[in-house]
């Protein structure tokens, strides 16, 4: 399957092919892209209007059709502008849950050349003040509950609610033109904010290019797999033989794409794969309200003859392991996505044998806010056979592993891994010395991942980082240790991932008291709720009297707590 990939792939991107790459100036760097390309999100929303009377977004009884859609957002546009002042460059934040108003406020805003600032919705006060104060947006748009979070703070920014302003803004220029002010591809269209090894978000800035290379990379490897399929076919008929089970796996959909969209839409997987996916394929996004419920997931699949999930986290073992399970129809699934956190072949075996009708559907794949998510990919067949990997490089996506000199490697040596792409991150919003440490020369990304390659195939080795994965959500250990330590009963605390069948991972805590003082686990809890999101609060706790193991260099052994190395012999311990 290789070979048969290798030459699809060289049909399709090659000169004269549908997705021909071709050398272009991104950002002052020569870097291979998509030759035949929109040059801007507006001309992708746009070109939309061809959907008529499709559904676009539905949520409860309402269901947003393309011709609708596109009403919503140029009123919605013209408010923003001519009420606001909303123009090129300006930040209009958007905090919510996911909700109808979310997408046609992101497009209403890129349409203007603004930047979308999407804030998380797990966000505490101060999290959502703090990244009012880094982007400076003209106006926050969000919902009640999230609202209600800063309802006591001046953040200086004007606010819309959306449950009870929004509507105002749809209605009020019902015959309006998108905008037409001139947009270039890279100019910025986004910040996703991304937490740090320093504890402080930072706001990782996309362009309008990045975000429609993320379609692109899809569609071209979605035609990639057809393309090998019919040649594998081919070839297998040459000898005689019938092609076992051709097509299966890969073959074109029939009817409307219908996405369950559960992941959230400040997400990559909902925003990219989401709510721009949805519009570039045509496809209907089905949206619900409030916290998880797997009984209510199988319901919408049901009812909305759900095509296609991607289930972060542990959510798929969630749902399949419902008493109700098998009281549903779920049979019009046809694919499954994962992401957010490594998926075991325990979990992909139960899945397939869950939905059936997938035909062996499953992908995975690595990315990240820089990367724009669109670094690797495996898919189908390759996935059965490589489900540690996280699979072949993008088209039009370069993977290297460099050494600490920031030299490349050779296959099957680990390094830091680096990706090249003409939709990598503009850089981080404010943040210059950030945007220098990992954009390097060439405008490779370093992404402080460690991972080797193998005849082409990317295994990540995600015990090499710090980074905690608690059912999709990304939580950088520092950010809470900074809080704890700052609880005047703590000397030092060291945060750790622990693994969960459902999540993932959780957060534990390793807390050392100060002397003389007694640890509350559960006021610790409460100080660290006040400030960091829920996800983020330790679910375990561990009161240490020892102070933490540590190197010569001053740095925790968090292997050692961990239990998976002993001290180093330079560990200066204090008894």
């Amino acid at each position: 399957m290789v070979n048969h990939r290798e030459q699809a792939l060289s049909e399709m991107t090659g000169p004269g092919g549908p997705f021909e790459v071709v050398e272009s100036d991104v950002v002052g760097e020569r870097i291979g892209a998509f030759g035949r390309r929109h040059p801007h999100l507006r001309s992708v929303l746009a070109a939309s209007a061809a959907h008529g009377d499709l559904g676009y977004v539905t949520m409860g009884d309402r269901t947003i059709t393309y011709a609708e859609h596109l009403r919503l957002v140029a009123s919605v546009a013209a408010a923003l502008r001519h009420e606001y002042g909303i123009g090129p460059g300006d930040r209009v934040a958007i905090v919510s849950a996911n909700r109808p108003e979310w997408p046609i406020a992101f497009w209403a805003t890129v349409s203007l050349g603004a930047i979308v600032c999407a804030g998380n919705g797990w966000w505490t006060a101060d999290e959502i003040a703090y990244s009012v104060e880094l982007t400076e947006p003209k106006l926050l748009i969000g919902d009640r509950a999230r609202l209600a979070r800063i309802a006591d703070r001046d953040l200086g920014v004007p606010m819309i609610e959306i449950e009870s302003d929004f509507g105002r803004l749809e209605a009020y220029a019902p015959d309006a033109a998108l905008p037409d002010v001139e947009l270039a591809e890279d100019d910025p269209a986004l910040i996703l904010f991304t937490s740090g090894t320093t504890g402080r978000s930072k706001g990782a800035t996309i362009s309008h290019r990045g975000l429609i290379g993320f379609v692109q990379v899809q569609f071209c490897n979605g035609a990639v797999r057809m393309r090998a399929g019919a040649i594998a076919a081919a070839q297998a008929r040459e000898r005689g033989e019938e092609p076992a089970g051709a097509g299966q796996a890969i073959g074109l959909p029939t009817g409307q794409n219908v996405t369950l969209l559960t992941s959230p839409m400040f997400h990559v997987s909902g925003l990219f794969a989401g709510i721009i996916m949805g519009l570039s394929t045509a496809g209907r996004l089905v949206l619900r309200e409030g916290r998880f419920d797997a009984e209510d997931v199988l319901r919408l699949i049901e009812k909305e003859r759900v095509t296609a999930w991607s289930p972060l986290g542990g959510l798929s073992l969630r749902t399949i392991d419902h008493p109700s399970f098998g009281k549903y129809d779920t049979s019009s699934l046809r694919n499954v996505g994962f992401g957010g956190s490594p998926t075991s072949p325990a979990t992909l075996e139960r899945v397939k044998a869950a939905f059936p009708s997938l035909g062996g559907q499953l992908a995975n794949g690595y990315g990240s806010s820089e990367t724009v998510a669109s670094v690797s990919s495996n898919v189908g067949a390759e996935y059965d056979a490589r489900p540690e990997s996280a699979g072949w490089a993008n088209p039009s996506c370069e993977i290297e592993i460099w050494d600490e000199h920031d030299q490349p490697v050779p296959d099957g040596v680990e390094g830091e891994i680096h990706v090249r792409s003409p939709y990598t991150m503009l850089g981080y919003w404010k943040n210059p010395e950030a945007t220098t440490a990992v954009i390097k020369r060439g405008r490779w990304l370093a992404t402080g991942d460690i991972g080797r390659l193998d005849d082409g195939f990317l295994t990540i080795n995600s015990r090499a980082r710090d980074m905690i994965l608690r059912g999709g959500e990304n939580i950088y250990p520092i950010e809470v240790e900074q809080r704890i330590d700052a609880h005047p009963s703590v000397t030092e605390c060291a945060i750790v991932g622990v693994e969960h069948d459902v999540l993932g991972q959780e957060v534990k805590a390793i807390v050392v008291p100060a002397p003389g003082c007694y640890v509350d686990v559960a006021e610790l809890a409460r100080w660290v709720g006040e400030s960091l999101a829920p996800f983020k609060v330790p679910a375990h706790w561990e009161i240490r009297r020892e102070p933490l193991p540590r190197n010569a260099a001053g740095k925790v052994q968090k292997t050692v707590l961990t239990g998976e190395s002993a001290p180093a012999p330079d560990d200066h311990r204090e008894h």
